[in-house]
């Protein structure tokens, strides 16, 4: 048997004991009141432990149990991502968290921008009503990780989530980074999807698409943009929402005169049954889109993000906002140091990057300092 011993920055020890080879033990994310959860993985699968915290007098809190996560992509997730071009990842978000995303979206809703006009409308008219609905355009709501204090916690969790990292990791690469700035996507019933688009063969042109491919070489997936859609409502099939032409990814073709409009082989398009706090990780690779909105009595709503591998890009948001470079600067207010590695720009991972490793903790990528001395001496930099 190990005894491992983990000291916080608060001050306090805390001494667990585990089988060497039944688990591993690793330090998680730090919050208020010095929290640290401290979680073992039992074979790569999942298992409940306990979390420790201070409160605001010093005194030691009751442990709370926690639920553990996969520290890698598993084959299984592996397989499935390769096959579809996409993964449905269940019960990302707990129910208390769904509540707090939806409660500050309610909060927001007047901020809400619905694509009315003509050329904002992303289906055609005269396609399908599958995707283009009985007339109301989608609302688009911006700014998530720019609200203030505990309103964007819940969304910025999302760009280093305990449980996403070993997915970004095992389809992005270490040093993954996000590409575009999230937001919500609202429909009301009758409300406009999304014809389909993408493709590592754009399904409208036929082209390679170099910035959004898939590929896969001596089992090692990459996807040049990925898409990470946060179910905030439940998609129950029928309902609309998020939809998807598995297999595309690998499509050498493009699609016939029709189908991206849902006139023709609709059967081939596919809407997943998703519960809110669910993720569908897809490759923007993947041809997909969104079907008109079914249900009267709630509104869909999803958080889109796109995350990219160290060296690639496809947006240009974070070249600079507020008069310098980089995000908004109210995106990097009350951020883990995980979460803002994500926000780092484009550049390869030897040159003095922040990395997540795989017990959530970051390190410094970087190269021998000799070589950086003679770049200084050479470069001035």
């Amino acid at each position: 048997r190990l005894l491992m011993i983990a000291t916080v920055s608060s001050g306090c020890c805390f001494q667990l004991a585990h089988s060497l080879i039944a688990s591993s033990i690793r330090p998680q994310h730090f919050g208020r009141h010095g929290r640290i959860r401290l979680q073992s993985t039992i074979q790569n699968g999942f298992s409940t432990t306990m979390s420790t915290s201070n409160n605001n007098n010093g005194e030691e809190e009751q442990p709370q149990p926690q639920q553990d996560y996969p520290i890698h992509m598993t084959d299984d997730e592996r397989y499935l991502f390769d096959l579809n071009g996409y993964l449905i990842v269940r019960g990302v978000l707990t129910s208390d968290e769904i509540r707090r995303a939806n409660d500050v979206i309610d909060l927001h809703r007047d901020e809400m921008v619905e694509r009315s006009d003509p050329a904002l409308r992303n289906a055609r008219a005269d396609g399908s009503p599958l995707l283009y609905g009985t007339g109301p355009g989608r609302k688009d709501l911006g700014r998530v990780l720019e609200w203030p204090g505990d309103e964007s916690l819940v969304f910025k969790s999302i760009l280093a989530h305990p449980r996403l990292v070993p997915l970004f990791h095992g389809i992005l690469g270490k040093g993954y980074h996000m590409d575009h700035l999230p937001f919500v996507l609202a429909q009301d019933q009758g409300g406009e999807g999304f014809q389909l688009h993408g493709g590592t063969v754009d399904c409208k042109s036929g082209d390679y698409n170099p910035h959004l491919a898939y590929t896969c070489h001596h089992g090692m997936i990459r996807s040049a943009l990925l898409g990470c859609n946060v179910m905030l409502t439940d998609h129950n099939p029928g309902d609309g929402g998020f939809c998807i032409v598995p297999g595309s990814h690998k499509s050498n073709f493009k699609m016939p005169d029709g189908m991206i409009d849902g006139t023709r082989y609709a059967e081939y398009i596919v809407q997943p049954a998703t519960k809110a706090g669910d993720v569908v990780l897809f490759s923007e690779g993947t041809v997909h889109g969104a079907m008109a909105w079914q249900p009267f009595n709630r509104q869909r709503r999803a958080c889109l993000y796109r995350f990219a591998p160290a060296t690639n890009v496809y947006g240009r948001s974070y070249f600079g906002h507020d008069g310098g470079g980089g995000w908004p600067k109210a995106i990097y207010n009350d951020l883990t140091e995980a979460q803002r590695a994500v926000l780092e720009p484009p550049y390869a991972n030897r040159l003095d990057r922040p990395n997540i490793e795989p017990d959530g903790s970051v390190i410094m990528t970087t190269r021998n300092e000799r070589k950086k001395q003679h770049d200084r001496e050479v470069f001035g930099t």
